[in-house]
């Protein structure tokens, strides 16, 4: 499991990004930039947030530690826990239901933990159900860090899951082999 990082600071490679993010904002506007920087500081902290954290990107925006909080707060895309190397998201809208994410939720319990929002006992897992991934075409879909898994089944999705325990890479996409939202055959 993660530690807490103390002492957080942006490493050279993302300091050079904020940089960058930074330049894409007037100076006197530079606090709109705290979203993408959050982000920045979550990807490099395991994807997930301190306090700590929360507090040096405030500080370097110059902004009240309480207005980065509540941005925090608000958006679900922002953890203030760990949730494993992978997070992965379950869509449980009508189209992922009507096309099976209820065997998707049971290969999550199974192969993650009983119940959602907890950290698998490797500690590399997480999982939790979300409202509409927005790509229903190709329902059901798991969404893992960044990248979308679509067309699963519970067999697919147990094979997505230890391919990454594995390390074995696994191709994003359909895992059904359809090309973008072609008719299922």
């Amino acid at each position: 499991m993660s530690e807490l990082k103390e002492n957080f600071t942006f490493n050279e490679g993302n300091l050079i990004e904020a940089k960058k993010i930074l330049s894409k904002y007037p100076e006197d506007r530079k606090q709109s930039a705290v979203m993408p920087l959050l982000d920045l500081a979550q990807r490099q902290n395991e994807n997930w947030l301190t306090r700590e954290i929360v507090e040096y990107v405030a500080n370097y925006l110059e902004m009240p530690f309480i207005r980065a909080w509540e941005v925090v707060t608000f958006y679900s895309m922002y953890y203030t826990k760990y949730n494993g190397k992978y997070l992965v998201q379950v869509c449980g809208t009508t189209p992922c239901w009507l096309r099976g994410s209820d065997q998707i939720v049971k290969a999550c319990k199974e192969m993650i933990a009983p119940t959602q929002n907890t950290l698998s006992k490797d500690g590399i897992f997480s999982w939790m159900q979300v409202e509409c991934l927005g790509a229903c075409v190709n329902a059901p879909l798991i969404q893992i860090n960044d990248d979308y898994y679509e067309d699963l089944t519970y067999d697919s999705t147990k094979n997505v899951l230890q391919s990454l325990i594995d390390g074995t890479p696994v191709e994003v996409g359909s895992q059904s082999g359809r090309k973008s939202s072609k008719a299922v055959s």
